[in-house]
């Protein structure tokens, strides 16, 4: 299964994965501080519900189309972020520059995670944290969303191999419900992940 074409997926008007933040972010948002990197931001639901918190955002993703979206909905919930169009592939965060990281339903393959993931542990400041959901390797064939793929889909051990240099705060799959817009929605296996820098 190709991976989407994000621009036109993001190019109309409705939000693709809608405009609420996502459960267990909301539910770990207790854990978060300024300055924050999400990576894989999309259309800003994330990004715009942290900076609503009082927080700094900045948003990165690949598509220009979708943080144009972001920067409508940060508006629209009052508040700024700072957004970078850059493909994850190559994406280089400055090390010990933030104190939370987001990664939510960012499905990238192998080859990329092993790169970007220790990049990303040096980009926190030491104590910060950062916070991961994505589909499992068992929500392949459920239909309720996330890429056909395996190699893009999540793994405990995978969280546990490539994330080098955090220690895991909660690390567990489970079932869940998911309603994120028209593209996330039903019963999906899910790969829940806090991990934070000594």
């Amino acid at each position: 299964m190709p991976s989407p074409d994000w621009n036109a997926r993001f190019s109309e008007s409705e939000y693709a994965y809608g405009t609420e933040p996502n459960e267990f972010l909301v539910q770990q948002a207790f854990r978060v501080s300024g300055p924050v990197l999400s990576i894989a931001e999309g259309e800003g639901r994330n990004a715009a519900y942290l900076a609503s918190n009082g927080h700094h955002v900045h948003a990165v993703d690949g598509s220009a189309v979708g943080l144009a979206k972001a920067v409508k909905l940060a508006d629209q919930y009052g508040v700024q972020i700072s957004t970078e169009v850059s493909d994850l592939s190559d994406y280089e965060p400055a090390e010990n520059a933030f104190r939370s990281i987001i990664s939510i339903y960012a499905h990238l393959d192998g080859s990329i995670r092993r790169r970007l993931y220790p990049l990303l542990a040096k980009a926190l400041k030491p104590g910060a944290i950062l916070i991961l959901e994505a589909y499992s390797e068992n929500q392949i064939g459920r239909g309720t969303g996330g890429p056909g793929d395996v190699d893009l889909l999540m793994s405990c051990s995978k969280i546990e191999n490539e994330f080098v240099g955090l220690e895991t705060v909660c690390l567990h799959e489970i079932e869940r419900e998911v309603h994120e817009g028209k593209f996330h929605t039903g019963m999906a296996s899910v790969i829940q992940y806090v991990g934070r820098k000594a």
